[in-house]
């Protein structure tokens, strides 16, 4: 029953749903007390050749009446306590996706998104029942078994009464051993579905990957083997679930035996009546329900229990970033200064930054170049406080980036990452999304700048064309240039292109760089990069290795030192004039 002490939060904050849906409960099953009471009545007047058409006339309108009467008041009950316990799963899954929202990169680096669904969707369903027909069943159970037992001992025998309940014990006992396996099974049933939506969701995603590797089988296998073990341990759970009904039903039937047996007994003796002795049983029969209900009980709590600890696990994970007290809502403006000491990812052995100092001057445009893995995409996260810096600082406007909001540093940016992300939406919307006000001319302006509109226009629909999930129905250059449009269309302080160019043509790029060059004076932009033509007309070209700076300098002077740039670059323009006279020959 922990789980009902974890949820008190929730009833408190709903108390007066959950009382009037536990009162009407309550005088439901009082109401339920009536019919028994008058067949018990109808019996002896049977039997004294008292009964006649009046007081049959009387007791069948008034149990006519207490029908309607009980068929409204459950439907308020139903109403009062499932509602409440919906708007309880509604504000779970909005707290679960604003802390998902506020969550840094680091914690989705260690949850499997598969994982996080089935957190926001079975196991929310597993708290939602523990609140409706969790509630319903313990208190029905409590209500009408005792208004029943109270019933039977006072106004027909105490005796008879303590000899049916002469089983219970045994129930108790057993659902309670019942409720410790299906805690321990249903937790390890969810963690398997778990796994099963991570692998739906990976396989959905890279469906083109695996059929040009021809590798459909072994992802079919792959499924078949998860889909498996989910049924197999939902199979665990089903054999634990389906002890509780005939126990249940074995021990209903023992308190029967002893009512029937002893109460025959009674009526010879004149203790009790047979008009008595069969109210009794009819109770007997109304005990059924809250027998059930309470075995019904356990298996939801359990349920309920696995799945809520689940989610608090997740809503209980810090915040890797968060604000600082006292920061600044206002976006930075100004120049931008590194002094990174160190930074080392967890579980990392090197340092992926490390003896970083330089310093970008409010509409300068800072190139940075290096192999995989030197560290360029780490240093501009560092920049957007995607992580915390431990040892070191990055200054904005003359303050630490921790000084200012999140939402306040990150208006500052517009970012567009290296997995070109695209929602299935429109184009439009996909280009307007940070900007959801912006006008068709402004979307059209960036689509222009980002060199993409004359491929939109092409399209059927225009800029009206929905796009597939992730853009799947795009190239890659198409994503890359609507990616760079919705960034252009924020018009930011800062612009981050993070290796952005790379799925375009030498053309292309070309346009985009003079378009970011005509429209973004005054403005500071970020450019990684491994193909160099896209960095060097920078202010300033950074070149990473091993997470420290190995070289610095405009274009001009780096060509004039023996080093990793000027190097690549000498490489790269010759690959370019040999791909130029393989294309003219």
């Amino acid at each position: 029953m922990k789980v009902f002490i974890d949820l008190l939060w929730y009833f408190k904050r709903e108390k007066w749903q959950y009382g009037g849906g536990i009162l009407v409960l309550a005088v439901v099953s009082f109401l339920s007390l009536i019919p028994p009471y008058a067949v018990g009545v109808i019996v002896d007047h049977i039997n004294n050749n008292t009964l006649n058409e009046q007081i049959l006339m009387q007791w069948m309108l008034t149990l006519g009446g207490l029908a309607i009467v009980i068929y409204i008041l459950r439907y308020l009950w139903r109403i009062l306590i499932f509602g409440s316990a919906i708007k309880l799963a509604r504000l779970l899954r909005n707290n679960l996706y604003d802390h998902f929202s506020k969550m840094a990169s680091s914690f989705y680096h260690r949850k499997r998104t598969g994982d996080l669904m089935a957190h926001s969707t079975n196991d929310i369903r597993a708290i939602e029942q523990t609140a409706g027909a969790g509630v319903l069943t313990l208190v029905d159970s409590l209500t009408m078994g005792g208004f029943v037992i109270i019933t039977m001992a006072v106004t027909i025998s105490w005796e008879l009464t303590l000899i049916a309940l002469i089983p219970m014990p045994l129930m108790a006992y057993a659902t309670s051993k019942y409720g410790s396996l299906l805690h321990t099974r249903f937790g390890k049933a969810q963690a398997a579905f778990s796994s099963l939506n991570d692998k739906v969701q990976e396989s959905m995603s890279g469906i083109r990957v695996t059929k040009a590797f021809g590798y459909e089988d072994h992802e079919v296998e792959a499924f078949r083997e998860k889909s498996a073990e989910v049924v197999k341990r939902n199979v665990s759970v089903a054999r634990v679930d389906a002890l509780f009904d005939p126990t249940i039903s074995v021990i209903v039937g023992l308190s029967f035996f002893l009512s029937v047996a002893f109460g025959a007994g009674f009526v010879v003796s004149g203790d009790i009546t047979i008009g008595q002795l069969t109210s009794f049983t009819v109770y007997l029969g109304l005990l059924i329900w809250p027998m059930l209900a309470f075995g019904w009980l356990f298996n939801i709590v359990e349920r309920g229990r696995a799945s809520y600890d689940r989610v608090s696990s997740l809503l209980n994970e810090k915040q890797d970033v968060s604000d600082e007290p006292g920061a600044v809502e206002e976006p930075p403006t100004g120049s931008i200064d590194f002094e990174i000491e160190r930074f080392t990812y967890e579980n990392a052995e090197e340092p992926s930054l490390e003896n970083i100092r330089f310093t970008s001057e409010k509409g300068q445009t800072i190139g940075i170049a290096g192999r995989t893995g030197s560290g360029k995409t780490t240093l501009v996260k560092a920049l957007m406080r995607e992580f915390n810096l431990a040892d070191g600082e990055i200054r904005f406007g003359g303050k630490k980036t921790e000084a200012y909001t999140l939402d306040a540093l990150r208006t500052s940016f517009g970012y567009v990452p290296q997995d070109h992300f695209l929602f299935s939406a429109t184009i439009a919307d996909n280009i307007s999304f940070a900007c959801p006000d912006a006008s068709y001319s402004d979307i059209i302006k960036a689509a222009k700048l980002a060199s993409i509109h004359e491929d939109i226009v092409r399209f059927e629909e225009g800029y009206e064309t929905v796009v597939g999930e992730r853009g799947v129905t795009l190239s890659g250059g198409q994503k890359q240039r609507i990616s760079i449009a919705r960034a252009l269309l924020m018009n930011p302080e800062v612009l981050i292109l993070d290796d952005s160019l790379s799925a375009v043509d030498a053309k292309t790029e070309e346009a985009i760089l003079e378009s970011l060059r005509s429209v973004r004076k005054g403005k500071t932009t970020f450019i990684t990069a491994h193909r160099l033509s896209a960095i060097n007309h920078a202010d300033l070209i950074i070149v990473m290795d091993r997470g420290r700076i190995a070289e610095r300098g405009t274009h001009t002077e780096l060509m004039k030192s023996d080093g990793w740039y000027r190097r690549m670059y000498e490489h790269q323009q010759l690959e370019s004039l040999i791909e130029k006279g393989g294309h003219s020959s």
